[in-house]
C-alpha cells in the first residue's frame, strides 16, 4: 500500500508508537491522519503543528464510540489498530481485573475497530489494516502472562482477518515489536529501540506489503530464534 495520499486512523495516539506513527504518516505524505485517543484533548498539539491531523475521542473498550469514529472518519484507507493495554499480571496469581483489561482492550477493542472499519476501507476501494501485536506471541513472558495471552489472540485473529479480507481488496499485517522505548515498558531493564525507529519499519513494511513485520533488532532476532528452535525461545522468554 503507498503511504502518500492514504487517510490514516491510528488508535493509541497520543504517545508511544502511535505518536511516531502519527508523525512518520504525516512525513511520508499522508493526506490525512485521524489521531485517536481516549482523551483527544492529548493530541491537540499534533492537530496544532499540522492540519492534516484530527484529533477523534476512541475507547477500545466503547464499542459504542468506535461506530461513532468509523462513521465520523468515512475516508480511511489505513487502519492501525496500535492502542492497548499492558498490566504486570501473571496467570497464578496477578489481578484477574488487570487480565481482563489486557483481553478487553487488545483483543475485543481492535476486533470491533476492525469490524466497524472493513465497510469503510471497501467504500473507499480498498486499503490496510495494522494490528500492533507483540514478540510474546511467539514466547509467553510469566508476569506479563495476561498481555502475553492477549496478544496471542490478537495474532489469531490477524490470520484469521487477513484469510477473509485477501478478495476484498484489503491486506492485513501484524506488527512483532520487541522492547520498544516507550511508557510501558520504560522501567524495564533491557535494550530498547526508539519508537521512531519502530514506526518507520512500520511503515516500511505496510509499503512493500510485508504480511508480518518484524520492526527492530529484537524482533528480528527473536524471531529467527524462534524458527530455530522453538521450545528453546519458550524457555528464554519464560526466564525473563
Amino acid at each position: 500500500m503507498e503511504i502518500s495520499g492514504s487517510t490514516a486512523l491510528v488508535t493509541g495516539a497520543n504517545r508511544g508508537i502511535g505518536r511516531a506513527l502519527v508523525e512518520e504518516l504525516l512525513g511520508r505524505g499522508a493526506a490525512k491522519v485521524y489521531a485517536a485517543a481516549r482523551n483527544p484533548d492529548r493530541v491537540t498539539d499534533l492537530a496544532a503543528q499540522d492540519s492534516r491531523v484530527v484529533p477523534i475521542a476512541l475507547d477500545l473498550t466503547n464499542h459504542e464510540q468506535i461506530a461513532q469514529a468509523a462513521e465520523h472518519a468515512a475516508d480511511v484507507t489505513l487502519l492501525v489498530n496500535n492502542g492497548g493495554s499492558l498490566n504486570v499480571a501473571d496467570p497464578l496469581t496477578g489481578d484477574l481485573d488487570a487480565i481482563h483489561t489486557d483481553i478487553v482492550t487488545n483483543v475485543v477493542g481492535p476486533l470491533v475497530a476492525t469490524r466497524q472499519f472493513v465497510p469503510v476501507l471497501e467504500r473507499n476501494g480498498g486499503g490496510a489494516i495494522v494490528n500492533l501485536l507483540s514478540l510474546v506471541v511467539f514466547g509467553s513472558v510469566p508476569a506479563m502472562g495476561g498481555y502475553s495471552a492477549s496478544k496471542a489472540a490478537a495474532a489469531s485473529l490477524t490470520q484469521a482477518l487477513r484469510a477473509q479480507l485477501a478478495e476484498r481488496k484489503i491486506t492485513v499485517h501484524g506488527v512483532y515489536p520487541g522492547a520498544v522505548d516507550t511508557d510501558m515498558i520504560r522501567d524495564f531493564p533491557i535494550p530498547k529501540t526508539s519508537a521512531a525507529e519502530v514506526a518507520s519499519a512500520i511503515l516500511d513494511g505496510v509499503r512493500a506489503g510485508t504480511e508480518n513485520i518484524f520492526p527492530d533488532p529484537m524482533a528480528r532476532d527473536g524471531y529467527q530464534a524462534w524458527r530455530n528452535d522453538p521450545a528453546a525461545f519458550e524457555r528464554r522468554m519464560g526466564s525473563m
